[in-house]
């Protein structure tokens, strides 16, 4: 009875910035899971080796324009018929992402908190509306521990790296924004979610990784692979009655 409860069979998946660090990861593994998956991207060069597979498939995708998350949206419906799963991981950010607070132009803040939670509000809502008319499906929507905690600024010192300010806004925003279609679609049998990953290991400073590892009960950074098992589960039934969850995978950052 339970051996299936994972099981994305029959389903179609889009995830939007399935050619990032973890949308790739995330796009095989709903495919391994038997959905078929669109990756929704502005990069077609990135999704080249993961197209190789019969059930991934590409489309032009910029989660900054509204109408070209419709066009998307419309043609994946025309081709498959329905989605039953958004994976929101795009991640747009402006040439001058990482300054300093102090050096952050307000045209720089509002541009990134526009594409970059202004996306995640037009597709998720693209979906969803989508979805109440099929009878229901899942939104997954991917934050950040810095959407719950506030950054601990001592793991930066000696890097040319920072956490963005315009970061924490938008993760936090994600997640209210995540709970906010969760009550608004529940009726609709529309389940919305969150997955906040902690800090993932991508050749990062060593004295940065170092101090962060320090700073984890289990003494490591995530590899993308880590956050993929949350993203199964809150696209399958086996989360049939959770909604509305932030859902950490963090390896213990946000414990102490």
């Amino acid at each position: 009875m339970y051996k299936t409860i994972f099981s994305c069979k029959n389903k179609v998946a889009v995830v939007a910035g399935g050619c990032g660090l973890l949308g790739r990861e995330v796009v095989k593994a709903l495919s391994e899971f038997g959905a078929l998956v669109y990756i929704a991207d502005i990069n077609s060069k990135n999704a080249v080796n993961l197209l190789r597979e019969k059930k991934i498939k590409y489309i032009y995708f910029d989660i900054s324009s509204e109408d070209s998350i419709e066009k998307a949206m419309n043609e994946i419906i025309r081709k498959a018929g329905r989605i039953d799963i958004l994976v929101n991981s795009a991640y747009p950010k402006t040439e001058d992402w990482g300054l300093k607070f102090e050096k952050v132009s307000f045209d720089s803040w509002k541009k990134n908190i526009n594409d970059h939670l202004g996306g995640y509000f037009l597709s998720s809502r693209t979906a969803a509306e989508i979805m109440k008319e099929q009878g229901g499906g899942a939104i997954i929507n991917l934050a950040s521990i810095y959407g719950v905690t506030a950054p601990d600024f001592n793991i930066y010192e000696g890097t040319k790296m920072t956490m963005p300010v315009a970061y924490a806004a938008i993760k936090s925003g994600i997640i209210g924004l995540t709970r906010y279609i969760a009550t608004y679609y529940g009726r609709h049998n529309v389940r919305a979610n969150v997955v906040s990953p902690g800090g993932v290991f991508d050749n990062q400073n060593i004295n940065f990784v170092r101090r962060y590892s320090q700073k984890t009960p289990l003494g490591r950074m995530a590899a993308p692979r880590d956050i993929v098992g949350a993203v199964i589960y809150l696209a399958s039934e086996a989360s049939s009655y959770i909604t509305g969850c932030n859902l950490i995978v963090d390896g213990g950052w946000t414990v102490w």
